[in-house]
């Protein structure tokens, strides 16, 4: 029988008082989630198990052979996801921008940000996403997946529509809230960092375990962005600022 939202509840403020403990006790902050995070299912069936088998040799060769990018690959309209079709998506537009920072807060250049999504009803567009399960309408005229280079100042931007929640079926009754995917590659394939954006004054946020499985209550805080009414374009999009740290006490943490 599938575990209700009470006893994934229970589970993930035990897993919260068992760090919060561990923490007043002299323990380090963690800086990543653990990856068999007990309350969120799937992470306990594909976290690795074994060891980490070291690259002998020479290390930058273990990245010859991954995809290569460069500002050739992006032109000026990848990053708005509402100029990707012949109509216009439906939902709330609205225009998410920071700054991708190292842990001293110098701006990272010219780096690949990628963003992928739900639409407006919380659906995907992809062949695993079935209809089935989640009888929302798909929209022909959003694809969900966005990407750009950061500027000198280390900036970025998308517009986009606002995601909408949708379930999962880590248990009963389980639904993930409104939030945006990112991928940030850094200068090589192999120190890509994957992470979750989500959005200010969701009621879901204490019942998702994939953000809770972020324990570090100041680190849990970073993945929310701020509302700016001065990211706002007029008559077109309600904006949010969310800064990426891609190292550090004060860096984005990744999802498991």
């Amino acid at each position: 029988m599938a575990h209700s939202q009470s006893d994934m509840d229970s589970e993930i403020d035990a897993c919260q008082s068992a760090y919060d403990k561990a923490v007043a006790d002299g323990a380090p902050a963690r800086h990543h989630p653990p990856r068999d995070y007990a309350p969120y299912r799937s992470s306990q069936l594909r976290h690795p198990r074994r060891p980490l088998v070291p690259v002998h040799g020479d290390p930058e060769a273990a990245e010859l052979t991954g995809p290569v990018f460069g500002p050739t690959d992006v032109t000026a309209t990848d990053n708005d996801l509402t100029l990707q079709h012949r109509g216009e998506p439906l939902g709330e537009r609205i225009t998410v921008s920071g700054r991708l920072l190292d842990r001293r807060g110098r701006p990272v250049r010219g780096q690949l940000i990628e963003l992928w999504q739900a639409n407006a009803s919380g659906r995907y567009a992809h062949q695993r996403d079935r209809h089935d399960e989640h009888p929302a309408p798909l929209d022909p005229n959003f694809t969900g997946v966005g990407r750009t280079l950061t500027d000198d100042e280390g900036r970025y931007a998308f517009t986009t529509v606002k995601p909408g929640a949708y379930p999962w079926g880590n248990h009963a009754n389980a639904w993930r809230p409104a939030h945006l995917h990112f991928s940030v590659f850094g200068t090589a394939f192999a120190q890509r960092l994957v992470t979750q954006m989500y959005f200010p004054g969701d009621p879901l946020h204490p019942y998702d375990p994939i953000l809770r499985s972020v324990t570090d209550r100041a680190a849990r805080a970073r993945l929310v962005a701020a509302y700016r009414h001065e990211l706002s374009r007029p008559g077109l999009s309600l904006g949010y600022a969310w800064d990426i740290v891609l190292d550090g006490p004060s860096a984005t943490w990744a999802t498991p």
